[in-house]
């Protein structure tokens, strides 16, 4: 069990399942405005989030999940980010993060007119974070 106001309550929230629930001694996100480094009895925030690994320690080691957006608050010693998709390293399926990176590779890279060029360039994001946080974190 962590010490008492040395750890900050780490909360993540998506609209399927809570996907971590714990006391932790360091948060870092990337805000979309640049990354957050958060520890213990932070100052009340919050922010958007972009697509990128959030990463937190526990007992001195580094843990990350890969997290799609959304957003973060940090209120009364705990951290809540509320975000639409959110994975541990060994629940990422790194061969459907590596299909969904090619299509949207390959859509980029199509000459049609009628692609909504945003949303690939998201599923591209999406599927390189995923894979980057199954590959450092999950010993694949």
């Amino acid at each position: 069990m962590a010490e008492k106001g040395k750890t900050i309550r780490l909360e993540v929230i998506t609209p399927d399942a809570a996907v971590l629930n714990e006391d932790v001694e360091f948060v870092l996100v990337r805000a979309l405005d640049g990354d957050l480094g958060i520890m213990p009895n932070h100052a009340p925030l919050i922010a958007s989030l972009d697509i990128w690994p959030l990463m937190y320690d526990v007992g001195g080691q580094r843990h990350c999940l890969s997290v799609a957006s959304g957003f973060l608050e940090v209120s009364n010693n705990a951290i809540t980010v509320i975000t639409p998709a959110a994975e541990k390293p060994e629940d990422i399926d790194v061969e459907r993060a590596e299909a969904a990176q090619q299509r949207a590779e390959a859509l980029l890279h199509s000459q049609r007119k009628d692609i909504d060029v945003h949303r690939a360039e998201m599923a591209l994001k999406r599927a390189l974070c995923r894979l980057d946080t199954a590959k450092k974190y999950g010993g694949h």
